[in-house]
């Protein structure tokens, strides 16, 4: 679970909803100075236990550039309302909740940007159909989570059935954070975010990011057919997917690759001018390839 450093909202982001076929999602949009986005929007979308609030210290730096940029909760968390149903959380669902998301944006090409097992969802979603300006895989993995990171998903998953997340903020995640000096307002947000997902989104979301195949070649075979320009963007610490599985999955993809010095799992936290400019450039040079094939 990321933990932000502020949660206040820079000047030129605020709150808003996000309407689409699919129904209502919980946002942050940053938009330009100006006040008028030049460039194509770009859509940013949390892991599994993040939220919107994740990529906080590049939404103003990315807007900067010209651009709308908005991030999201995907349905069941935080803010964004899920149903108990446990069908619309599979990987393939909320792909789905993302290409409507890319609609709702448009009509310009949408820059699409998956953290973690947001990666994962937005894979998906390209694989069936949507067609964004770029995309960028950021401390994601080909498929499912191993080692420590399996660990704490499958505990997670199998924990909340029996105890629910009340208790399991009280038990384990709050002790933990408090133990560690974590500034008393961002333990109300992590408590407010972890009490807002739905349990039952939550622990089918924990299975999915357990079951994921790998679907690395389909995605290469579908950039190379389509031309979508591919990042693949994780820091040289990341504990979730080992470094050197993402490395492999770039030379896959055929993709360029950005190593985040003095970063983990969170390189929108733990180096935010770093990862903004890296996003920026892929932007930039997919939008002169926009232009010149127009």
């Amino acid at each position: 679970m990321s933990t932000p450093r502020f949660v206040s909202l820079p000047p030129g982001v605020r709150r808003t909803t996000v309407e689409t076929s699919r129904g209502p999602f919980a946002a942050l949009e940053a938009l330009p100075g100006s006040g008028v986005p030049e460039r194509c929007p770009a859509l940013l979308v949390p892991g599994l236990t993040g939220s919107k609030e994740d990529f906080l210290a590049v939404l103003q730096t990315l807007a900067a550039s010209g651009r709308r940029v908005v991030a999201i909760d995907m349905r069941g968390q935080y803010e964004s309302l899920g149903p108990d149903d446990e069908s619309v959380y599979t990987r393939a669902s909320l792909g789905a909740d993302i290409a409507a998301l890319l609609t709702a944006l448009g009509p310009e090409p949408v820059h699409l940007v998956g953290h973690s097992f947001g990666g994962l969802v937005c894979r998906e979603a390209v694989l069936a159909g949507a067609r964004p300006a770029s995309l960028t895989l950021m401390s994601s993995g080909p498929s499912a989570v191993t080692g420590q990171a399996a660990a704490k998903a499958r505990a997670l998953r199998d924990a909340i059935p029996e105890l629910g997340m009340t208790q399991i903020w009280e038990i384990s995640l709050e002790p933990d954070y408090v133990g560690r000096g974590v500034q008393r307002e961002i333990v109300a947000f992590l408590k407010a975010r972890t009490l807002g997902n739905s349990e039952k989104g939550l622990a089918r979301m924990s299975d999915e990011i357990l079951t994921a195949s790998d679907r690395v070649g389909e995605l290469a075979k579908h950039c190379a057919d389509t031309g979508l320009r591919t990042l693949v963007l994780y820091g040289e610490d990341d504990d979730v997917w080992d470094p050197r599985v993402q490395a492999a999955m770039a030379e896959h993809l055929n993709a360029p690759k950005v190593v985040i010095p003095s970063a983990a799992h969170s390189p929108a936290w733990d180096a935010p001018e770093t990862t903004a400019a890296a996003l920026r450039d892929l932007w930039y040079d997919t939008e002169r390839t926009l232009r010149s094939s127009a």
